[in-house]
């Protein structure tokens, strides 16, 4: 019997770690309850960017009128934010401080700014309404100000949580820590995406207040569970006597590799393609195709759905030693015919359609995503990893918010010359301004290939994993 029972435990553990995608990204030093209750801050920022790209700038600009040029402004404006990124990694890495800590004063820290952001968004919306008793510009000036401390809040506890989580693993098995923690990102906007469409499937002004005011309280909450002991005080580390290097080093080192500078290009034209639509695919499918606020705010978890497929086939692709580089190609690759199903969907009228380029926007996304942090993941030595977590994000941040800010601009811009006559007898309905945007993303896919094209590799260029699994935990998001 005793026999019987450690060959079924045998089995039991390699398909535990066959089936759980997350099994083998733990270690004796970070095991894996440790590592799910760390990355709940990654569904926190998951939430928070459903709520900012996916919800409120359809509310914005179907149900209070407000300008699309406006909603692009006050959405992107985390940009002002993002270049900061890498500096905000760099100075984790060289914290200085008696309590002993690096990451968790700087993790706290954009907690608090998301709590803040989130705690007036729902008074500043109230103004903006023009439901209270106040000059437009304060609610303009309430909105802009909630949206940019929610975006610095999650910037800053994303950069210095993603470094934590690369200190505590160990570094064999550092970029499936990072994997896990970018999926689970994935999962918070896949179930906020599922929340707020069914909360907000009977849309009031009200409802959608107290939405924003639970998102807030279950931000500061999953924050403080994923702290709650974490990161060890290690005073030896951020001695107060030791001057930290100069920032420009941190950015000289990047910056002077070709590859490096290369795989930043294809991240900053790869994450514009993919995000200039970000705030106008939810108001296309209700201006243009009529669906309503929880058919469009379902858009997001489909999206988050096709990134979720992405993340699996990658798995399958690089535990086989696929190049990531090659990963990347494949999804600016998939996010060409993509945006031309949601172009089609207008003329057809068909929702079907434009689902299904949501979905593969989405797996294009996830694709490149996954191919592009990998090979970043790469050049992570002890010490560093804030450095270039930053630097990837700083591009990643800085594309999208750049790209979004220009969304708006063209989109009206377009319908105002569409609507003088000015523009050719086909463009003059109310989807020629998203057209033109989404060929403008077909053209940044493009220029994003030509980026990449010199780094692909078609031979096996990563070692295969010593444990055989299903591997989501391998690759990041």
């Amino acid at each position: 019997m005793r026999q019987s029972n450690q060959v079924l435990a045998a089995q039991w553990a390699r398909l535990s770690l066959r089936f759980l995608p997350f099994a083998d990204s733990a270690s004796p030093d970070l095991p894996l309850g440790r590592l799910l209750r760390l990355s709940l801050f990654q569904v926190s920022v998951g939430m928070a960017l459903v709520l900012l790209n996916s919800t409120l700038n359809r509310v914005m600009i179907v149900e209070l009128q407000v300008a699309a040029t406006l909603v692009a402004f006050m959405i992107s404006l985390p940009i002002l934010v993002a270049p900061l990124r890498l500096l905000l990694g760099h100075r984790s890495d060289h914290h200085r401080s008696y309590l002993g800590w690096r990451r968790v004063p700087y993790i706290w820290m954009g907690t608090m700014l998301q709590f803040g952001g989130l705690a007036i968004m729902p008074f500043a919306l109230i103004v903006l309404s023009g439901d209270a008793d106040a000059p437009d510009i304060v609610g303009y000036v309430a909105a802009a100000l909630s949206f940019l401390l929610v975006g610095a809040g999650l910037h800053t506890t994303q950069t210095a949580g993603l470094a934590l989580a690369s200190d505590l693993a160990p570094a064999d098995r550092r970029h499936r820590v990072v994997a896990l923690l970018y999926v689970m990102l994935l999962v918070g906007m896949f179930t906020a995406a599922l929340a707020f469409s069914v909360l907000l499937s009977n849309f009031s002004q009200i409802r959608l207040i107290q939405v924003i005011q639970g998102a807030a309280a279950l931000t500061m909450l999953l924050n403080i569970v994923a702290l709650w002991k974490q990161e060890a005080r290690r005073p030896e580390l951020t001695r107060v006597d030791v001057a930290p290097p100069p920032f420009r080093e941190a950015w000289r080192a990047i910056w002077s590799d070709w590859s490096s500078r290369r795989l930043l290009l294809t991240v900053g034209f790869g994450t514009a393609g993919f995000s200039m639509q970000d705030i106008l695919l939810e108001p296309y499918g209700g201006e243009v195709l009529g669906l309503s606020v929880s058919a469009t705010t379902l858009l997001a978890a489909i999206s988050s759905a096709g990134m979720l497929l992405g993340f699996a086939l990658s798995a399958r692709a690089l535990d086989g030693g696929r190049d990531p580089h090659f990963i990347a190609a494949s999804g600016l690759l998939i996010g060409i015919p993509a945006f031309c199903a949601v172009i089609f969907s207008a003329p057809l009228q068909s929702a079907t359609a434009f689902q299904l380029g949501a979905f593969l926007i989405g797996l294009g996304g996830g694709l490149f995503s996954v191919g592009t942090l990998t090979a970043a993941m790469h050049s992570v030595g002890d010490g560093r990893s804030g450095k270039v977590l930053g630097a990837w994000g700083t591009a990643q941040a800085i594309a999208a918010g750049t790209a979004m800010a220009l969304s708006g601009p063209i989109r009206d811009g377009t319908n105002a010359l569409a609507h003088a006559g000015v523009l050719w007898s086909p463009m003059s309905g109310t989807s020629s301004g998203y057209m033109v945007v989404y060929h403008i993303e077909i053209a940044l896919m493009f220029i994003g290939l030509a980026a990449i094209g010199p780094l692909v590799r078609y031979r096996r260029t990563l070692p295969r994993p010593s444990i055989a699994s299903f591997g989501l935990a391998e690759h990041p998001g």
